[in-house]
């Protein structure tokens, strides 16, 4: 039990300023590019992701590709966002969170009840 507290100290960016830090510097490179958390993400590595990403208003995904697009641009031309445009991202709004969960709790029910998954489960 201890341990666990301990971890959790240490990642809670709120309690552990080593942590904040870390979260700060992460927000700084993800605006100067204009990207999400949730962008970082490669649904070819993992299926879940992949199947959440399937699941998806057509508006979200477009969205982040079209970030993921910019990105690639800006990061090939060794530019960054302007600074104006960087103020006005939100690094660590989730949008794939939430479905992400919902697809890993349907997976985890699925293999208690010993059913087959709902997509293939292999990678390609």
């Amino acid at each position: 039990m201890a341990q666990s507290s301990f971890v959790q100290w240490i990642l809670n960016p709120r309690r552990n300023p080593l942590a904040a830090m870390h979260r700060n510097a992460v927000a700084t490179r993800l605006k100067k590019y204009g990207l999400r958390y949730d962008d970082l993400h490669d649904p070819m590595e993992d299926l879940d992701i992949k199947e959440a990403l399937n699941r998806l208003p057509r508006e979200i995904v477009d969205a982040r590709h079209q970030r993921i697009k910019r990105a690639m641009d800006l990061s090939m031309k060794h530019e960054y966002l302007p600074q104006e445009l960087q103020a006005l991202q939100t690094p660590f709004r989730s949008y794939l969170q939430p479905m992400l969960a919902l697809v890993k709790k349907e997976r985890a029910e699925r293999e208690a009840l010993g059913a087959l998954p709902l997509f293939q489960r292999t990678l390609p």
